[in-house]
C-alpha cells in the first residue's frame, strides 16, 4: 500500500533468493540444510574469551572511525605475511560491521550514478545489489563449468564501455567453490590497467582453500594502488555473529570508506574488534583445524552428488558444491523447492546468484559430516523418483 513512498531502486531489487528461501524452511521440521552459508563451528574458545574479557574491561565505547589501530595493524601484519603486500595501518585500512559493510562502502564511495562495475556471475548475492543501491549498473558476465567457473578475460574486455569504473571479483567464489589461477588474474589485471578501472576483490575465503593456491590480488603487479580488498572473519575463523570486516586500498579511497562509515555506523562493535584482533593473533590453527574439516566433508558431498548422476564441480575453495541438476528435467527453483518438500533436504537454486547460474543447485558442506551423508541418502530417494 505504502510501496509509492519507497525509492524506485529499493523497489526494482529483487529479494534474496537465499533469505526468501529459507524463510519457508524456519517453518519445517526435521530439515537437513545445506543452504546457509556459514561454518557450523562455534567460534575457537580464545577467541570468545577476548570478547568476553573486552566487556569485563568496560571497552563497551566507540572506537575510532577506522577502527582499533591494534587491529588495523594487525590486519595490515597478516596480509604482509599472508601475501607479500604492504598497508599502512593509520590510512589505508578500515574495521567494518563485517566484510558486507565494507562492500556497501566500497560501491559508495566509488560510484557515481549510472556507473558500470562488471561482476563475473555466478557470484554472492549481494554484488549486484550494492551496485544498484549506490546508483551504478551491475553487469553480469556468466562463467562456465568448462572454464572452472573462472571468467574469460576476453568476456571482460568485451563488457567494457565508457561508463565502466570497476572490476569485481569474489573468489574463492561463492557459490561455485572455483579459485581464480594466477595467469587468469594478471589477464584481469592487465586489462584494468589498460582501461584505468579500479578492482573490487572479495577474498572472505582466502584461507578456506584446499591445494590450490590463493593469489592475493592487489599482490600483483601495479595492482595495489588499483585494488580495494574485502576481507573479514566470519568464514575463516567462525564468526559470522560478530560482524567484523576490513577494507584495505590506497590511502585516498579508504578515506572516502571512513567518511561513509562515520555518518551510517560509527565504528565496528568494539569486543567484536576485539576478538578479531585475538583472531589473527593466535587464531591459525583453529583456521587449519577447521579447513581440514571442510576438506573431508568436500570430498564426501562432491563424491556423492557425482554419484547420484548430479555433475558437480570440484571446488577448490570455500564450503560449496555446485551440482547441475539438468539431468532431472527440471529447473533449478523446481528441483530445490520439490528436494524440500519431498525429502526435507534444504539447497539454493542457483539462479539465485545470477547468470550461468541456472540449472544449478548450491549445497553448503558447512554441516556436520553425518547430517551430509543423511542429506546424500535422502537425496538418492529423490533421484530414484526423478533422475
Amino acid at each position: 500500500m505504502n510501496q509509492q513512498y519507497l525509492a524506485r531502486h529499493v523497489v526494482g531489487l529483487r529479494p534474496s533468493g537465499i533469505r526468501k528461501f529459507f524463510d519457508i524452511v524456519a517453518t519445517m521440521k526435521d530439515v537437513i540444510s545445506l543452504g546457509i552459508g556459514e561454518p557450523d563451528f562455534t567460534t575457537p574458545a580464545p577467541i570468545i574469551e577476548a570478547g568476553i574479557r573486552a566487556l569485563h574491561a568496560g571497552a563497551t565505547h566507540y572506537t575510532s572511525n577506522a577502527g582499533l589501530i591494534e587491529l588495523r595493524q594487525a590486519v595490515a601484519d597478516h596480509i604482509a605475511k599472508a601475501y607479500g603486500v604492504q598497508y599502512d595501518p593509520k590510512g589505508e585500512v578500515i574495521i567494518t560491521v563485517g566484510v558486507s559493510e565494507a562492500l556497501y562502502l566500497t560501491m559508495t564511495a566509488l560510484l557515481n550514478p549510472g556507473e558500470e562495475v562488471i561482476i563475473p556471475t555466478p557470484c554472492f548475492v549481494s554484488y549486484q545489489a550494492e551496485v544498484i543501491l549506490a546508483g551504478g549498473v551491475p553487469v553480469e558476465v556468466p562463467t562456465y563449468v568448462e572454464d572452472s567457473f573462472q571468467v574469460k578475460p576476453e568476456a571482460v574486455r568485451a563488457a567494457i564501455t565508457p561508463r565502466t569504473k570497476a572490476i569485481f571479483l569474489g573468489y574463492p567464489n561463492n557459490p561455485t567453490g572455483a579459485v581464480y589461477t594466477r595467469t587468469v588474474l594478471e589477464e584481469i589485471a592487465r586489462i584494468a590497467e589498460e582501461h584505468d578501472l579500479v578492482v573490487i576483490s572479495d577474498e572472505l575465503y582466502d584461507q578456506l582453500v584446499y591445494g590450490v593456491e590463493h593469489v592475493c590480488f592487489p599482490s600483483l603487479p601495479g595492482m595495489r594502488q588499483r585494488t580495494v580488498l574485502l576481507g573479514g572473519f566470519s568464514k575463516n575463523y567462525a564468526m559470522t555473529g560478530w560482524r567484523a570486516g576490513f577494507a584495505c586500498g590506497p590511502e585516498e579511497i579508504i578515506r572516502g570508506l571512513v567518511r561513509i562509515h562515520q555518518y551510517t555506523i560509527m565504528s565496528a562493535p568494539t569486543m567484536s574488534q576485539m576478538a578479531a584482533l585475538e583472531a589473527l593473533k593466535n587464531g591459525g590453527e583453529y583456521v587449519v583445524q577447521m579447513r581440514d574439516e571442510y576438506d573431508r566433508r568436500r570430498k564426501l558431498i562432491v563424491n556423492g552428488l557425482n554419484n547420484l548422476g548430479l555433475p558437480t564441480f570440484e571446488p577448490k575453495g570455500a564450503f560449496y558444491a555446485f551440482p547441475n541438476i539438468a539431468v532431472t528435467g527440471m529447473d533449478d527453483e523446481t528441483f530445490a523447492q520439490k528436494l524440500l518438500e519431498e525429502e526435507r533436504v534444504a539447497c539454493v537454486p542457483g539462479s539465485s546468484f545470477g547468470a550461468g547460474g541456472e540449472g544449478y543447485i548450491r549445497c553448503s558442506y558447512a554441516t556436520a559430516y553425518e547430517k551430509l551423508e543423511e542429506a546424500l541418502r535422502r537425496m538418492e530417494r529423490f533421484m530414484e523418483r526423478h533422475g
